[in-house]
């Protein structure tokens, strides 16, 4: 290798002495008061070395107390209790931890246990639920890490076997504290990284043989149609794939329907489709574009391929001979020539990120067949090489300054280190989607927080309209929203595709993902710096409520937003979307209609939305800044919805979009706050940081939503009245002003007046609009009218006559849940 070191992370796997309790065969490391590494090793010999998974061991040195007696060992932090039988191999009567705070649960070595999931390797066929690998999180308060079968990174960071009959686990004995699980386990396995700008907005991948030209009449229709994208994925008809039958290899060892000798694996673009890729490339930047091919390269580099000479001369292969090169991921020459002959060129034309769309297991069949003993020809042969691929290919994208960008399927814990994630080919059904909120949201038990899906769903199923609008409203509410389908004309993703309404909807939510730009972009820097997810499950801040484990599919979005998707189809009567919401004790506000919601303990409701509407709930004080602009990147317009009811702070993050400049201080913040009271007063501090990444002047448009329209409001730049134009907006109860100030400005915005919260409108009207589009008949629609207007029952003795009158099937339920609602906003 010309560079050695070129693969090499940064680690520090060595943990602090003064942490460390050993003995002849054993060695435990008390990490934090509830993280403790346990080995075990015949041999006396333990390891130092960083792992697959394990990169940082060098926490803090911690207090605990250690006691000795009769051969039996006890280690007593703040949070746990270990009892091991000294130089025993662990086993379920030599090894137990105890957690000391609740839920006071013991855990024995080899022990079976229940966890709240993680994630798995990929949703590939999966029509519906599967089964999910562990977390570190779960109800009894404890989880553990295995990490006795990973391999280990030498000092050329490169993968060596670890010694037999060793054990090396880590204990996480949080209790309820879930978040800080999350977080020492980013700490011991590596931080998120930072996500280039680009990855937040739309994605647009499509497995269709697209030519240059197709491929820029399809952009031009995007920017006629206003439908904004950021990213374009080139699945695998970029590169050559119909070889012809005398360059492929004869005898071909196959997996499958992989095999070496088909079209799958490739690397010179197919001049009958692309004549220029390079100016094909430049097209794509210039229109904001930023581009990902597919890759699966189990095949190697074979003679038909423009770059296999030069592969061949450098891999000591005769390029007469057109022997194919094969792929040695354990070979760090050969993955050196693997970026550097292969990669490099397409980047410098253009290309800014690969996706991994290959992923074959560990038996190595596209070097050599396998050994009819089952004997290894290389020890290191048990490696996933889908990890392999993931941890190189990240190492090499940032040799230019570039964030780590890799698109590919998870490969194990620590795998957050390798974003995004690509979660396979899953099936068009309800079932999928239904499955998608957990499954995203579970994955940040694991800490892997930046899943993208085949929004809409890849293959098979069936047509259905209202299933690809709700999987696009759940696409722009998780980490990465990538449109995709499969190599068919009947499975497309084009909003001009469906029905004008759908198509209208399809195309604002698309719009709304960018606007969403500047919320998700700190949310992106928090992940990072604060360790903490965009998605949440909700039990993660409430993990003593029953119903935050049984709302599976509801989780929090970044610090201000409640999430609920709808993954059921409409109700026939209602003509609405509904899904079952915990409301957490407090003040609610629908995110864009303003309805207040009020929940005194907690509680459970069916809430109702139309087909453009979607179960989206800011918390009480909410901030949440949205911009004017497509483009991703600090712009000239800002948004800022406000929404009442509690104190809150905001710290907007601003930085240039790309590169690690934001490392050494390149960055924005922009601090907003609402201290509420009987004469709220909402505040936008002036920019701190690199103000120069700012426009010199910003046009806001700030949003109090869910205000009463009983409200004044004046604003003040740097102490100053300054003047504003003001509207409000019964439909969405919002209070609207427009100005602008420059970053350095101090906004205040002083409101007053003796009803600050929207009481809803008139429950009679919210009612009669539900019923104006109910397919319901009408003298049933006067009936429950007689029922809402009446003045001489209560709510509790309307539900009751309503039940009586509206209930005669299964489907007219849903018309009963839906006028609930209505007459249960608040309690």
């Amino acid at each position: 290798m010309k560079d050695p070191k070129r693969f090499v992370y940064k680690t520090r796997p060595q943990a602090l002495q003064q942490n460390i309790i050993s003995g002849k065969e054993y060695r435990f490391t008390v990490l934090t008061p509830c993280l403790i590494r346990m080995e075990y090793s015949p041999s006396s010999q333990f390891e130092d070395r960083a792992s697959q998974s394990v990169f940082f061991r060098d926490f803090p040195e911690n207090a605990f107390e250690v006691q000795r007696q009769n051969d039996t060992l006890t280690i007593e932090t703040g949070n746990l209790l270990l009892t091991y039988r000294e130089n025993l191999p662990f086993a379920e009567d030599t090894l137990c931890v105890r957690l000391k705070t609740e839920p006071a649960s013991t855990w024995h070595f080899g022990e079976e246990f229940e966890d709240l999931g993680g994630t798995v390797k990929t949703l590939d066929d999966v029509n519906g639920a599967t089964a999910l690998e562990r977390g570190v999180c779960s109800c009894g308060g404890f989880s553990v890490l295995d990490d006795s079968h990973t391999m280990l990174l030498n000092e050329d960071g490169w993968v060596e076997v670890r010694r037999p009959q060793t054990v090396d686990c880590y204990f996480f004995g949080y209790g309820y504290r879930y978040p800080d699980a999350v977080k020492d386990f980013y700490r011991l396995t590596g931080v998120p990284p930072m996500l280039p700008a680009y990855a937040l907005g739309n994605w647009w991948s499509r497995y269709h043989k697209y030519t240059q030209e197709e491929y820029q009449q399809l952009i031009e229709r995007f920017k006629q149609e206003d439908i904004p994208f950021s990213v374009s994925v080139i699945d695998m008809d970029w590169h050559i794939v119909d070889i012809p039958e005398d360059l492929q290899e004869k005898d071909a060892p196959q997996n499958g329907f992989y095999n070496l000798s088909n079209g799958w694996t490739g690397y010179t673009w197919n001049k009958e489709l692309f004549s220029d890729h390079r100016a094909f490339l430049q097209y794509l930047k210039q229109n904001h574009l930023h581009t990902s091919l597919n890759l699966h390269p189990h095949a190697g580099v074979r003679c038909h391929e423009e770059m296999y000479p030069q592969m061949a001369e450098s891999c000591g292969i005769d390029p007469q001979s057109g022997a194919p090169v094969r792929l040695d991921i354990l070979s760090p020459d050969f993955m050196e020539r693997y970026f550097d002959i292969l990669h490099h060129p397409y980047e410098e034309d253009g290309v800014d990120f690969w996706w991994m769309d290959w992923q074959q297991g560990t038996s190595y069949w596209w070097i050599h067949e396998p050994n009819r003993d089952g004997k290894l020809q290389d020890e290191r042969e048990v490696l996933d090489p889908l990890w392999m691929l993931n941890h190189l290919h990240i190492a090499d994208i940032q040799r230019s300054g570039k964030r780590p960008m890799f698109f590919s399927r998870y490969a194990g814990p620590g795998s957050q280190r390798y974003p995004v994630g690509f979660s396979g080919d899953t099936y068009v059904t309800w079932a999928s989607l239904d499955f998608q909120p957990y499954f995203t949201a579970t994955a940040s038990n694991i800490g892997y927080g930046w899943w993208s899906h085949d929004i809409g769903g890849h293959m098979g199923g069936y047509r259905d309209d209202e299933l690809a609008v709700r999987w696009l409203q759940f696409g722009v509410f998780s980490p990465i929203n990538r449109l995709h389908s499969s190599n068919t004309d009947f499975i497309r993703k084009e909003p001009w595709c469906f029905e004008e309404k759908t198509e209208r909807i399809m195309k604002d939510w698309l719009r709304l993902r960018h606007r969403l730009f500047p919320y998700l972009y700190t949310m992106n820097y928090r992940n990072h710096t604060e360790l903490e997810p965009l998605l949440q499950p909700m039990y993660y801040a409430y993990p003593k409520h029953a119903a935050a484990y049984e709302a599976k599919n509801q989780y929090m979005f970044g610090t201000e937003l409640m999430v609920a998707p709808i993954t059921q189809p409409n109700n026939a009567i209602t003509q609405k979307g509904s899904t079952m919401v915990w409301l957490p004790r407090g003040d609610w506000f629908d995110l864009f209609s303003g309805l207040h919601y009020t929940s005194k303990k907690g509680r459970t409701l069916s809430i109702h939305r139309a087909i453009g509407e979607y179960p989206v709930f800011a918390k009480a004080g909410a901030i949440v800044p949205l911009q004017q602009q497509y483009l991703l990147q600090p712009g000239s317009d800002l948004e800022v919805l406000v929404f009442p009811g509690a104190d809150n702070r905001f710290v907007l993050y601003e930085d240039a979009g790309d590169g690690s400049e934001f490392e050494t201080g390149e960055y924005v913040q922009t601090e907003m706050t609402l201290q509420w009271g009987k004469a709220p007063v909402f505040t936008v501090k002036p920019a701190c940081g690199a103000v120069s990444l700012l426009p010199e002047k910003r046009s806001y448009r700030f949003v109090l939503r869910g205000f009463s329209p009983q409200v004044q409001i004046a604003a003040l730049v740097n102490g100053k009245p300054c003047e504003a134009e003001t509207t409000y907006d019964e439909k969405t109860h919002s209070l609207v002003l427009r100005m602008s100030a420059a970053p350095a400005d101090e906004i205040k915005l002083l409101l007053t007046g003796e009803k600050l919260i929207t009481d809803n409108g008139e429950v009679s009207r919210r009612c009669s609009d539900l019923l104006q589009k109910m397919r319901l008949d009408v003298e049933t629609k006067v009936q429950v009218m007689k029922v809402v207007n009446s003045t001489k029952l209560t709510n509790v003795e309307k539900l009751r006559k309503l039940n009586f009158k509206v209930v005669k099937s299964a489907e007219h339920q849903a018309v009963m849940e839906a006028l609930l609602e209505q007459l249960n906003l608040t309690e």
